[in-house]
């Protein structure tokens, strides 16, 4: 049942206001929710914070005249709906988490003596459906800025200070774990609206019909409204916490990340805290001085003389460079190379950063540039943003980001040396791909600048899983020791073997994100790679079709078998590598268990190289596993390409040659042809081949389509 547009009861009416009242102290932190959801994440966690405990104080309807609203039909009965008691005193409800010895706050109602509330379950669920509007409207609006608004000043609401007011602390929701990250990226990129749309159906659990009302009674056109509707089901399907609404729900509703009323604190940057106050005080000095001269000159009098203004921007002027604060990391909804402030010896050596900037604007002859697939070489459009300088080693280092792309410059600390300027594109880095840079290679070994949000950083051989991680050293300004990197063969099967496959294993601070550690790997670009592993359908949790970090035992033993394919991809703009183990199949002659996997490269530029292996119990851990296809520039084994059957030839230990094919899980028939022609239902087959066969394999899927394998 459609919900018609919602307007405020009747004025004078003191029992809807108490009634409202009521509903808003019991629902507050679910509208707290609403509202820090809706808002933009552009503003930052604290002042998301506010803002939305902001938004819903003022929630509460006028008790002024107005006409009264016809009655409210809903998707429940009233006996569905919870009764209003006959008086009410209230009361913030408890935090949905549990305690814990970090520095929290709570919001708080402000005391007020108890008041008769109206019975009725009715009136209980039209107050609540009208808060959620009034929030939705406010939340929405509240970026908005008028035509001709300047872009640098904020929008109009949000220069009226409102309370809560916070001075000295900023307060933040505690940190999720890697699936609130996956969630709030996909939150942060949908528009308001979107996300409004979202959060009603998978906090709220209303329908469609009532969603589509709420939003039209907070001001949205019914086309955009239905356009939100239909948003929130592929951002459902595209967040990867689950397989259905309901694990969406309950991602959201039990995380604290996405809970304005279950907070941490921490202080300002006191030291900016103490510099503010002293210029304050000798700017009202000044100010104070400058009106007594004022006043006590003679009549008339005027300077018209200005002093020298400053022209647009340029590109290769030191003093333009963009500079991020020490903490502001730690407060932003982008966790990227946004947040890294500026470290580094030489961050003022104006020279040694003007130079750096001439050889990305305008090279010279005398500077070597290398520029990364995919990358586009031209200037950057502005003053970019500082993120290292100083002395690495023999030379010195400058890293400069222009929101696209890196740029690495160097150069000889001795006079005359080569110079040297490497760019290569980051956009949509994230808290894993923007965690470390590239900042110094010797021979097989990379110096690595970490970011500031790392709390622990240490190496892996992954040829080696039941090995510890061995912990990194790391300097005040985040630059690791030199750290060998990894090397190999290929991984093309028949033996071939590497000599290491060290990766990083950096963890995030808790400050972000809780429990979350990852594996780098340096396949020769400014960002390492980032490794992670999809499991097999049915083990373990989350839902096997979202990939996770490859720190677990299943990850480890996998990737031990994948680790000397990684050097085929080195200087190839690759971003991350996934490894998903898509079957597992019975082999045959008492051969045990064979494990398919393919692993995809995303490149920064959004292709993709697939490889399908097979890996046999009978390998020992670091044998790479035999490949069974290749596929490039493919859509196959990742979010848009979810389906996968390959075929590879394999001799049991009888001696016998077979061969072998599996799809994943959405595969109903499997089909050989060639050389063996054979048909199986199911996701799996085994066929005897005359020796080493060549073979085409195809497949059905349950929607009854049919699929190409990779081979």
């Amino acid at each position: 049942m459609s919900l018609p547009r919602l307007r405020r009861p009747a004025v004078g009416s003191r029992t809807h206001v108490l009634t409202a009242e009521a509903v808003l102290v019991q629902q507050y932190g679910d509208l707290v929710r609403l509202a820090y959801l809706v808002l933009p994440p552009s503003l930052g966690k604290h002042r998301r914070v506010l803002t939305a405990h902001s938004l819903v104080q003022r929630a509460l309807p006028s008790d002024r005249a107005s006409p009264t609203p016809p009655p409210l039909p809903r998707s429940s009965p009233p006996s569905a709906l919870p009764s209003a008691p006959p008086t009410a005193e209230p009361s913030v409800p408890a935090p949905r988490g549990p305690s814990a010895t970090s520095a929290r706050t709570e919001a708080d109602a402000p005391d007020r003596p108890a008041v008769p509330v109206p019975s009725g379950a009715y009136a209980t669920g039209a107050a609540r459906d009208e808060l959620r509007a009034a929030v939705l409207s406010a939340a929405l609006t509240h970026g908005r800025r008028p035509r001709g608004w300047p872009d640098r000043v904020p929008p109009p609401r949000a220069l009226v200070p409102r309370l809560p007011v916070v001075i000295g602390l900023q307060l933040f929701p505690r940190s999720g774990g890697a699936d609130e990250i996956v969630l709030g990226r996909a939150l942060a990129s949908a528009s308001a609206v979107d996300r409004a749309a979202f959060v009603l159906r998978h906090v709220d659990g209303l329908l469609d019909p009532e969603i589509r009302g709420l939003l039209a009674s907070a001001g949205v056109r019914a086309e955009e409204a239905g356009a939100a509707v239909r948003a929130a089901d592929r951002l459902d399907s595209g967040t990867g916490t689950g397989t259905g609404t309901g694990a969406v729900a309950q991602c959201l509703a039990a995380s604290d990340e996405f809970d304005a009323c279950l907070l941490r604190a921490r202080p300002t940057d006191l030291l900016r805290r103490r510099r503010r106050m002293r210029l304050g005080a000798v700017a009202a000095a000044v100010l104070l001085a400058a009106t007594t001269v004022t006043l006590t000159g003679r009549d008339g009098t005027r300077s018209d003389e200005a002093g020298p203004t400053r022209t647009a921007a340029n590109v290769t002027d030191p003093r333009d460079l963009v500079r991020t604060p020490a903490g502001a990391w730690a407060d932003t909804g982008r966790v990227d190379f946004t947040a890294w402030p500026a470290r580094g010896s030489r961050t003022r050596d104006g020279e040694l950063l003007a130079r750096a900037l001439t050889a990305w604007s305008r090279p010279g002859d005398g500077v070597r540039v290398t520029v990364a697939d995919a990358t586009s070489a031209e200037a950057p459009p502005r003053p970019p943003q500082l993120l290292y300088a100083g002395d690495i080693g023999e030379r010195a280092t400058v890293l400069l980001y222009d929101g696209q792309r890196l740029a690495r410059y160097g150069e000889s600390r001795t006079p005359g040396g080569p110079r040297t300027l490497t760019v290569a594109r980051v956009d949509d880095a994230d808290v894993t791909t923007a965690a470390a840079v590239a900042v110094g290679t010797t021979g097989r070994s990379t110096r690595y600048l970490l970011a500031p949000w790392i709390d622990e950083a240490g190496t892996r051989d992954l040829l080696r899983p039941d090995e510890p991680t061995r912990p990194v050293d790391v300097s005040a300004d985040g630059l690791t020791p030199p750290v060998r990197g990894t090397s190999g063969g290929g991984g093309g099967g028949g033996g071939a073997s590497c000599d290491s496959g060290t990766v990083l294993r950096l963890r995030s601070s808790s400050r972000i994100v809780e429990k979350h550690a990852f594996l780098l790997a340096d396949l020769g670009g400014l960002s390492p790679v980032h490794l992670t592993y999809t499991p097999l359908p049915g083990h373990g949790s989350p839902p096997p079709r979202q990939p996770r970090e490859a720190t677990g035992t299943a990850a480890l033993l996998a990737w031990a078998h994948l680790a000397c394919a990684l050097d085929t991809h080195r200087d190839r703009g690759v971003r991350a590598v996934n490894a998903w183990d898509f079957a597992e199949q019975r082999l045959p002659d008492g051969g045990g268990r064979g494990v398919w996997t393919c692993s995809r490269a995303s490149t920064w530029q959004g292709a993709g190289d697939v490889t399908v292996a097979l890996r046999t119990p009978s390998t020992a851990p670091d044998t790479p596993a035999r490949v069974a296809g290749r596929a490039t520039s493919t859509a196959a084994c990742g979010r848009f390409g979810q389906h996968v059957v390959s075929a590879a030839p394999w001799r049991s230990p009888a001696g016998r040659w077979y061969v072998l094919a599996a799809g994943s899980r959405a595969v109903t028939r499997i089909t050989l042809s060639g050389d063996v022609t054979a048909s199986r239902a199911g996701s799996t087959l085994a066929a005897r081949a005359p020796g080493k066969p060549e073979v085409r394999v195809s497949a059905r899927l349950t929607t009854g389509e049919s699929l190409d394998g990779i081979g």
